[in-house]
């Protein structure tokens, strides 16, 4: 079963380093396997093309990574982070500095666009276990950050309750369906979401 993606280290944890060199392959690695999902789909993906395309030696790639499955979870769980410090201590309006109403409303913007970019990887993820999105640590981060806007934007409210009905429409299926299926640009799902936002006055 592929590892669920992971939260960012909790303040005061224990940080582990990379030697510059594996971290700077690391990321040539990752890089590579994004674009070629980006071009053909995560199903069309071996070791051997993110090898080529990276420039990295494919004995070095299978050492690190283990087989496809374990990169895609590797790419999948990188862009996880790179959203979350994105929205946990980016600039403002998607991470501190800015007025509550504005950070939900550029966190889901965000969201529309980070679905989008990383659809397949997503999808399949979903497919494997349908209800593991909503245990999983990427999931859960984003749901302590809506509840913790909502709670200050509408604290009469159940901040919990609505954070999970707010991020719903978030389903990768879903935004599969509307993005592919029904062909609406990601202006388009934007809109839609800030209207959504919009109808409780």
């Amino acid at each position: 079963m592929p590892p669920a993606v992971t939260l960012l280290p909790a303040p005061g944890a224990p940080v582990v380093t990379e030697r510059a060199d594996a971290a700077r392959n690391r990321r040539k690695i990752l890089d590579a396997a994004a674009r070629i999902v980006a071009e053909v789909g995560p199903e069309a993906v071996t070791m051997n093309q993110v090898a080529h395309a990276s420039g990295i030696g494919v004995g070095t790639v299978y050492r690190r990574f283990g087989d496809v499955a374990q990169l895609l979870w590797a790419l999948l769980d990188d862009r996880e982070r790179q959203f979350q410090e994105a929205y946990l201590s980016g600039p403002p309006p998607l991470g501190p500095g800015a007025p509550d109403d504005e950070r939900l409303r550029a966190f889901l913007d965000a969201l529309v666009d980070r679905i989008i970019e990383q659809r397949e990887l997503l999808l399949a993820a979903q497919a494997a276990a349908p209800s593991a999105r909503y245990t999983s640590g990427a999931y859960l981060a984003m749901h302590t950050h809506v509840a913790m806007l909502l709670s200050r934007l509408r604290p009469e409210t159940h901040p919990a309750l609505l954070a999970h009905l707010l991020l719903a429409p978030f389903s990768p299926s879903l935004m599969h369906h509307l993005s592919v299926e029904r062909a609406l640009s990601a202006e388009e799902l934007k809109a839609g979401v800030d209207a959504l936002l919009n109808l409780g006055g």
